[in-house]
């Protein structure tokens, strides 16, 4: 527990370092646009001297460092600008990263099912002919991108010409599991299982390697040669040992995902992170596209230290240093 407990003080310190961090980069890099933030906000028809007032009361015309801690303090009070639209980026924001989140939790949690599974099964008849299936399996998962696979699985179970009309194409309104279950994983099984696949064959190769080093272990040959059951070895040890290494690198994949799901929400039309994403690039609106940026960035951040205390949490050996 003292273990955890300094993980967790170590990580609260450094959380307010890495989000400065990230905010400095983005705040730096989307200043670098060549978009006037003043004629966007008042259109192409307004006056030079419009502009020029438009610049000074907004603080465009102030140095850059200046620029940013006012930016900075305006994201502490949960103010990230207003859209090419005049709406708070706030409130955008809002409504579309729950969903980029189901999203791409949805696609870990089908990845992580897929490779337990398969890495298990690989590792207990290693070498033999399933073994091989499996490994062919996570080369082919490895290789193939997120994005091609979803337009493959499009073309195979979509409702379109010559697919087997089991899900649809295009999501044509975002439907919340409470509000109707059905509709809803119907709507979102598609993009799921084409982040996940990939995410399931990296995932796999580890789970495989820990099960086989854990079933190489002394106390196995021990614990069988004692008469405990073989099948009871597997499941009450080697795979709590196996599969506390798979931990670690959830907090990458997550990573990998939340990329991801930006291109696959703009393929199957969600109306999500990604598609804010494409908006604010399209219409050079630089509140916008900085403030998503910002927002996934700092969800990655969070997630990669939850992950780390998890990893203790699971591991007796870390929690004993």
């Amino acid at each position: 527990m003292s273990q955890l407990v300094r993980l967790l003080g170590r990580r609260l310190v450094a959380l307010p370092l890495m989000i400065l961090g990230v905010t400095l980069l983005v705040f730096v890099i989307m200043s670098l646009s060549p978009t006037d933030q003043a004629r966007r906000a008042l259109g192409e028809s307004a006056s030079e001297e419009a502009l020029d007032l438009y610049r000074e009361a907004n603080g465009l015309n102030d140095p850059l460092l200046e620029r940013y801690f006012s930016f900075l303090g305006g994201m502490l009070q949960g103010d990230l600008g207003t859209t090419s639209g005049n709406t708070p980026v706030t409130e955008v924001v809002a409504r579309a990263l729950p969903i980029t989140l189901q999203l791409t939790f949805l696609g870990l949690a089908i990845a992580i099912v897929i490779a337990a599974v398969l890495g298990v099964l690989a590792a207990l008849f290693r070498d033999r002919w399933l073994d091989q299936v499996i490994r062919v399996f996570t080369v082919a998962s490895l290789a193939t991108p997120s994005f091609w696979l979803a337009l493959l699985l499009v073309q195979w179970l979509a409702d379109i010409p010559g697919g087997w009309q089991l899900f649809p194409a295009l999501v044509s309104g975002w439907v919340g599991f409470f509000e109707d279950p059905a509709v809803y994983l119907n709507n979102i099984t598609l993009p799921a299982l084409a982040l996940a696949i990939p995410v399931a064959g990296s995932l796999t190769r580890v789970v495989r390697t820990a099960m086989v080093e854990e079933l190489d272990r002394d106390y196995v040959r021990t614990a069988i040669g004692a008469g405990i059951p073989y099948p009871v070895v597997v499941s009450r040890n080697v795979l709590r040992n196996a599969l506390i290494t798979p931990i670690t690198v959830l907090g990458l994949r997550v990573g990998y995902l939340m990329g991801g799901a930006v291109i696959i929400e703009i393929i199957f039309n969600i109306q999500a992170m990604g598609q804010l994403i494409l908006d604010g690039v399209t219409r050079n609106d630089v509140f916008l596209v900085q403030g998503v940026t910002l927002v996934v960035a700092i969800s990655f951040i969070i997630v990669n230290i939850v992950v780390d205390l998890l990893y203790v949490v699971v591991n007796p050996r870390i929690r004993s240093i």
